[in-house]
């Protein structure tokens, strides 16, 4: 562990020491900020919804037939043959797998229709950062909105130029 700690930080000291003799420029940007200002934004979101609804409502017409079935068996077990009882646990055991398989695939179709629907929007903001970062120098741009950055008095806010390429206002 201290052998760890040791390399970690010459590399840094090494990194510092690569970074300082650059005079590199740094921005940084809020692109969660910047996505939901970009002209798009608000028609991404309402396709999303919609999307959410949809799978919602699905799980909920099965869920409700998922809660008949288990009702019924329970009024009725009392009064059943063994075959049909044992026909009716499988039933509600099927469909509660169904259940559980759909709710997986709902979460991954949502997903794959959330990097569909972004897609473009990320790659006009990222066009748009790129031809600033190569425009005016800057060496790196960091992304507040992930939390990687804590201190960034002297970099450079670049948002109003991104905005500007977008023609946002």
């Amino acid at each position: 562990m201290k052998r760890l700690l040791v390399v970690l930080s010459i590399v840094l000291l090494a990194c510092t020491g690569t970074f300082a003799q650059t005079n590199a420029k740094l921005g940084y940007i809020n692109s969660a900020e910047l996505l939901s200002i970009m002209p798009g934004a608000d028609t991404v979101e309402t396709k999303l919804n919609e999307h959410r609804e949809s799978l919602a409502q699905t799980i909920q017409t099965m869920y409700g037939e998922y809660q008949n079935k288990v009702q019924d068996y329970q009024n009725n077990v009392a009064t059943m043959s063994q075959i049909i009882r044992q026909t009716k646990e499988k039933e509600i055991q099927d469909l509660e797998r169904r259940i559980q398989e759909f709710q997986q695939s709902a979460d991954q179709s949502f997903a794959n229709k959330r990097a569909e629907l972004l897609s473009p929007l990320l790659n006009r903001a990222k066009e748009a950062i790129d031809a600033i970062a190569n425009d005016n120098g800057y060496t790196y741009i960091f992304d507040t909105s992930i939390g990687a950055l804590i201190y960034f008095e002297k970099g450079d806010n670049i948002m109003p130029l991104v905005k500007a390429k977008l023609g946002i206002e």
